[in-house]
């Protein structure tokens, strides 16, 4: 077992003047690794796979709040929307009508937050600014068709970079436009709040750029297994 609870406890305590969560992000990684962190009270876990996903939640404690981090496709969602409390990449209106309609089949609502494409690289997932407003417009003048969701705040990607500086401008560019995205669309919903930003290598430039929610993997769990 490779986890590392020490650094588990200093992100914590970097996290508290924020009060930001921590999703504890556990992808190739066994389910006894996972139980070490629920015994030290962590109950935010995040996943790149469905199937791994489903696996895990099948066996796991009820009460983890499992979040769904990776590239998701409007075929996978039915198999996350019977548990799931909140999908991370929202990259189309498309993939946003099928949680709704997944959600309301297990008579759930289930969390969204949109992803806003950030980053330098390209082969990053996410909306541009105009796909943005184009999905939140039509959002709002179609309240019938989103009954089962809560878009509950924003996520991104920094571009892969030991320049911090563009690591922080594309952070504080996402913050924002978080924030004008909340007083044009979400004035009076309390639920819209989280900015899903930072990761093992720049949380702590995300918690000063206002992030609400950091996802954090290789700091806590070791290095991926992708061989798996």
């Amino acid at each position: 077992m490779a986890i590392n609870i020490t650094a588990y406890k200093e992100v914590l305590s970097a996290l508290t003047p924020y009060h930001a969560k921590l999703v504890a992000v556990s992808k190739t990684k066994p389910v006894e690794d996972i139980e070490a962190f629920y015994a030290t009270g962590q109950r935010i876990f995040g996943e790149n796979y469905v199937q791994e996903l489903v696996e895990k939640q099948a066996v796991l404690p009820a009460d983890i709040e499992w979040h769904f981090i990776g590239h998701l496709q409007s075929n996978k969602v039915k198999y996350l929307a019977p548990f799931v409390h909140t999908i991370h990449a929202i990259d189309s209106l498309k993939l946003l009508q099928e949680i709704n309609k997944q959600a309301a089949k297990n008579q759930r609502v289930i969390n969204c937050l949109l992803q806003v494409h950030i980053a330098a690289e390209e082969t990053k997932f996410g909306l541009d600014e105009q796909e943005l407003q184009q999905l939140l417009a039509f959002w709002e003048s179609h309240p019938a068709d989103f009954e089962h969701i809560h878009i509950a705040g924003m996520m991104g990607m920094a571009t892969n970079t030991n320049n911090e500086s563009q690591v922080r401008q594309e952070f504080h560019q996402l913050h924002q436009l978080f924030g004008s995205v909340k007083t044009r669309f979400f004035n009076n919903k309390d639920y819209f709040r989280e900015l899903s930003i930072g990761m093992s290598a720049d949380y702590p430039i995300a918690l000063e750029e206002g992030s609400t929610m950091v996802r954090i993997g290789s700091l806590l769990f070791g290095e991926r297994n992708y061989n798996k």
